[in-house]
């Protein structure tokens, strides 16, 4: 499969503050490296990047604007003229333009990575599906945190990102690696 030429990388939330050892223990450490050899290719191939990033309004907030935690991941600083759009919930789409972004350039395949798996990744797939764009989410460019239910049953980090692209996959993305990303990147 190839990618068009205006299949947008969409980011989402690759922002410091899931470094904070609050959020427990994390899966996939190479997902920043994945992140920025995708960002590395759109850019050289001169396609479409969006960077979702989260902007608490509550001041403790790690995602608030006066934290570190808000900045970008060095693996994902945006460049002059690469849109930032600011959410305040899981999905990219509420709140922000990108929804007419996309609409205005004739943009319907997205490709999507970031942080965290389960919630804000999950959350922006399912909705661009929703709304008839055709997502790819990749595998190994997401990552996720550890959960314990309110019964006290645990979960992986690993176990959580599995279970979530579980549920992506072919119901709401197509679900690929980084290399089949980038394969799919080159053969356009």
């Amino acid at each position: 499969m190839k990618l068009p030429q205006d299949a947008v990388l969409v980011l989402v939330d690759v922002q410091q503050a899931f470094d904070d050892p609050s959020w427990g223990q994390r899966n996939n450490p190479q997902a920043e490296a994945n992140i920025a050899a995708l960002l590395a290719a759109w850019r050289k191939s001169a396609r479409p990047v969006i960077h979702i990033q989260h902007r608490s309004p509550r001041a403790r907030s790690l995602f608030h604007p006066d934290a570190p935690g808000y900045r970008f991941k060095p693996e994902a600083v945006p460049l002059a003229g690469e849109p930032v759009l600011h959410k305040q919930v899981n999905s990219g789409f509420i709140g922000t333009d990108l929804e007419q972004r996309l609409r205005s350039a004739g943009a319907t395949r997205l490709v999507i990575a970031g942080i965290t798996t389960d919630h804000c990744v999950s959350t922006t797939t399912r909705m661009a599906e929703n709304l008839g764009f055709s997502p790819v989410i990749v595998s190994d460019a997401t990552a996720t945190f550890d959960r314990t239910t309110s019964a006290g049953r645990y979960f992986s980090a690993q176990e959580m990102h599995d279970a979530a692209l579980a549920s992506l996959d072919r119901e709401f993305a197509e679900v690929h690696d980084t290399a089949a990303v980038l394969a799919m990147c080159e053969a356009a």
